[in-house]
């Protein structure tokens, strides 16, 4: 199923078949759903799984703001290309000089909720989800983040348990 802004996607299983509907209906439904406006209750956001150039390990970003390893990724603030968004994040946030998306292709979705802090109320990110391989460039720390780590996709554990982070990887590894 193609959404528009977003591209198309091939649900795995139930999970991302009831995500993906849910993300497509936000979009059909909410004129700002690309804006960065968390009081219409969410919005769409572009991210991006990076795998190092020998496909081993992936880049992953502590976040400042929510203290935790996760990938690279952020709002669209009004473009409506989630592809795009989520490679001029991987490039912001990562300091690499080349990436490659692996497909057009939407890699995976993920909704989850962003905690109210002083400025906004919670509200959803409505996250699309594209697989980049690197190509050229060292990593450099943006002021997103506290730091960067090319994690070995079978120790990311180490760094994370967030569900979601680990579906991508196991993902990754089962071709």
């Amino acid at each position: 199923m193609q959404v528009d802004g977003i591209g198309a996607f091939a649900p795995r299983d139930a999970r991302d078949a009831e995500v993906w509907h849910r993300i497509a209906g936000f979009v059909a439904a909410e004129p700002r759903a690309f804006s960065r406006d968390p009081r219409i209750g969410g919005h769409v956001t572009g991210s991006a799984f990076i795998l190092s150039p020998d496909g081993t390990s992936a880049l992953l970003t502590h976040h400042r703001k929510l203290d935790m390893w996760i990938q690279l990724g952020g709002h669209c603030d009004g473009i409506a290309d989630a592809r795009f968004v989520a490679l001029k994040e991987a490039y912001e946030e990562s300091g690499l000089a080349r990436l490659r998306l692996v497909s057009d292709a939407v890699f995976d979705v993920d909704i989850h909720e962003i905690p109210a802090n002083p400025k906004d109320p919670a509200h959803l990110h409505y996250d699309v989800r594209f697989l980049m391989r690197a190509e050229a460039g060292k990593i450099a720390v943006s002021q997103e983040s506290n730091d960067l780590a090319w994690v070995p996709l079978t120790r990311i554990e180490d760094f994370s348990r967030e569900p979601s982070l680990l579906r991508m990887r196991d993902r990754v590894l089962a071709g």
